[in-house]
């Protein structure tokens, strides 16, 4: 268990780098991450080069809370309210248009993929950044996705900003989120389980 003091000074210190337009690894509600300022172009890049992906692949993004979603996405359909209070388990959804992000975080198609995140750290980094955070895997684009921390190429560790000092022997879980497409009319299909 992690001691209030250490926990508070590791949030103050990932917002600092995230305010800053650095790069963070960070424990989420799935898998360990790659974050950074989802509104900040180049931070976003920086994601990108970190995991040798091309931008065509868009990114995940976190939000702290449901009413949120409104500030991102032109037309947030009802029927995702439900899916989201209904889940369990960590489900991204994806939403047409997205908007208030930055652009090379946005599908080409203009599409955003969003996970209400119920990870208490994670939605404290949100709330103090007051933006939402980019959430990739932490791994090279093609590599598996490390389940615990000591599985975290060296690249990756090499590559951001700040390392998260929380949670390290900690495992969530062993796949990263369910992920369903979201259409206006309410329409849904799932794209990965």
């Amino acid at each position: 268990m992690n001691e209030p003091k250490q926990y508070e000074q590791e949030l103050w210190r990932a917002v600092e780098i995230l305010k800053s337009g650095g790069t963070i690894l960070y424990p989420t509600d799935t898998i360990w991450g790659i974050g950074c300022d989802a509104t900040n172009f180049e931070a976003v890049e920086n994601v990108y080069k970190i995991k040798h992906r091309v931008e065509s692949k868009s990114l995940i993004i976190l939000l702290d809370e449901v009413s949120k979603l409104y500030d991102y996405v032109e037309k947030v359909p009802d029927i995702s309210i439900d899916l989201i209070n209904s889940l369990n388990k960590p489900t991204t959804i994806i939403y047409s248009n997205a908007k208030n992000l930055s652009p090379n975080v946005i599908a080409t198609d203009g599409s955003i993929a969003i996970r209400v995140t119920k990870d208490p750290f994670c939605r404290d980094l949100i709330k103090l950044l007051g933006k939402p955070i980019v959430s990739t895997s932490a791994n090279i684009s093609g590599d598996p996705s490390p389940v615990i921390y000591r599985d975290v190429h060296e690249d990756i560790l090499n590559g951001v900003d700040y390392v998260v000092n929380l949670y390290q022997s900690r495992v969530n879980s062993s796949k990263p989120s369910t992920i369903i497409r979201l259409f206006e009319n309410g329409e849904f299909i799932i794209v990965r389980n």
